[in-house]
């Protein structure tokens, strides 16, 4: 797939749930937006590895690179409207950011469990979620 707009959501293409909101977003976002599977794309071209976009969800724009929440914090920056400016800039800074990385590793804790979601959407490896406690016990946002 080409990247005509230059702002690509990278997801997890086996998991429905993740498949499910990276297409809500596309259809509804008021910035052009593409969505890929990590799965199907070479991620290389983009400055990531197959693991880092196994991990969590990234968002690619203006040469820049942004996972887990800093991604979705990005996406609502693109979007008109006021409103979702200053949401996605709440989601980049204390206290805003603990709280904004806390939801999304419960999202990915949990995805298989949520509408769309299939045992296939399981994560096997819990990293990201201690990575994330363990930062938060520091009191550090996480980011890339």
């Amino acid at each position: 797939m080409s990247v005509a707009c230059g702002n690509v959501l990278i997801f997890d293409g086996d998991c429905g749930f993740c498949t499910s909101t990276a297409n809500y977003i596309v259809a509804r976002s008021t910035a052009p937006i593409e969505a890929e599977a990590w799965q199907l794309t070479d991620v290389t071209r983009f400055g990531l590895t197959e693991a880092d976009t196994a991990a969590r969800v990234w968002f690619v724009t203006g040469g820049e690179d942004f996972g887990g929440h800093r991604a979705l914090a990005q996406v609502l920056w693109l979007q008109r409207g006021i409103g979702w400016k200053i949401l996605g800039w709440l989601m980049l800074y204390p206290p805003g950011c603990w709280v904004a990385s806390w939801g999304y590793a419960l999202v990915a804790r949990f995805r298989h469990r949520l509408p769309g979601g299939t045992p296939a959407c399981a994560l096997a490896n819990r990293k990201w979620f201690r990575l994330w406690r363990k930062q938060i016990r520091n009191g550090k946002c996480v980011g890339n």
